[in-house]
């Protein structure tokens, strides 16, 4: 034991703590770093959220003109999108940075809002991890959804990765005898794909890719059997969607 004066003491519960029994009484930091990580709700939602927020906003200081529709673009905008002829040279970064991109608040502010509600869903169901992946092979999805249908389109936005989300709720869903309808999914998906045909400009090869991908993967991950069976196909699925989707946009572009 070693002397301490009464201003390096701590109070506690009962009595005075010195200093350095203060510090053995801590817990470790990995202790500290895992009770910080467990108390981190939706923290993939929210990283996913941030960046693409961070990412409009640094578009926008590029030019603002066309910042609530998006009706005009500008360099960094440009810099970020696909088409086919970036791919066919060799950009295919490009597949992943249209996913951050947006034109306009009100599309930007609409998938963010929809990604936080199926985050608040999926990502606290199936954990960070699972969830970082479903995201990822939704969003190549998409893009190679876009350009199959509209290929020397100038593409960008979150929207296929949120469809992909979308999709593997209402599979996850009915996988569990659970009617989509009866919880808000459903309805939500048939009217986002009612707006995907409905409205001029809007990707439907990149919502119809995400889907689709987000569904397929979402079949594999979410089913309760599969997943007690073979848990291991819950991260290889996802792996080999975004594989995949890479591959095929750049092979056949």
């Amino acid at each position: 034991m070693r002397p301490a004066c009464g201003d390096c003491l701590t109070q506690a519960h009962v009595g005075s703590i010195c200093p350095d029994c203060l510090r053995a009484s801590l817990p470790s930091t990995s202790v500290r770093l895992r009770q910080w990580n467990a108390a981190q709700h939706m923290l993939v939602t929210r990283l996913l959220i941030a960046v693409n927020a961070g990412v409009f906003l640094w578009t926008l200081l590029g030019g603002v003109t066309g910042i609530l529709s998006g009706s005009n673009i500008n360099r960094r905008q440009f810099d970020l999108a696909f088409s086919s002829i970036f791919i066919d040279n060799g950009e295919w970064w490009r597949l992943v940075t249209a996913g951050f991109l947006h034109f306009g608040v009100f599309h930007v502010a609409m998938n963010m809002l929809l990604l936080f509600q199926l985050g608040q869903l999926l990502e606290t169901g199936i954990g960070r991890t699972r969830f970082t992946l479903l995201y990822a092979a939704s969003l190549l999805g998409g893009s190679r959804g876009a350009l199959l249908l509209s290929p020397n389109a100038l593409t960008g936005g979150a929207s296929g990765a949120v469809f992909g989300l979308m999709a593997a709720a209402t599979v996850g869903l009915r996988q569990r005898g659970i009617n989509p309808f009866q919880t808000g999914i459903g309805a939500t998906l048939v009217l986002n794909l009612l707006i995907t045909f409905a409205i001029p400009g809007v990707s439907i090869g990149g919502h119809l890719g995400g889907a689709i991908v987000g569904g397929a993967v979402g079949y594999v991950m979410l089913e309760p059997r599969w997943n007690r069976d073979l848990p291991s196909l819950a991260i290889v699925a996802p792996l080999v969607a975004s594989a995949l989707c890479v591959a095929v946009s750049i092979a056949l572009v």
